[in-house]
């Protein structure tokens, strides 16, 4: 019983990791395709302030940062930044409790 659990549970772990990764391209994807409309709004509206750089860069950043973390490559906040957090709250749980 234990084992198809574990299996249950990679299966659902797996399947968790291949949403994240898909919705990281469908936001590649809609990052790509919508800044050239922006750029060309730009450019035929006031030429001579370019403010696209600001949308993309901006934009940029959060693409980067989503693939970082649809790739687990986020160097802060990552699982094991989470269970030391846990394992932190719960200890100072514990402690609370002895004292009352």
């Amino acid at each position: 019983m234990e084992k198809k659990y574990a299996e249950a549970d990679r299966y659902y772990e797996a399947q968790k990791k291949v949403k994240q990764i898909r919705e990281f391209y469908e936001h590649l994807t809609v990052f790509v395709l919508v800044n050239p409309i922006v750029i060309a709004v730009n450019l035929m509206t006031s030429p001579g302030y370019l403010w696209f750089v600001w949308c993309l860069m901006g934009w940029g950043v959060g693409v980067v940062l989503h693939g970082l973390k649809a790739f687990e490559y986020m160097p802060f906040f990552d699982k094991k930044w989470e269970e030391r957090k846990i394992q932190e709250i719960l200890e100072k749980e514990k402690n609370k409790q002895t004292w009352e």
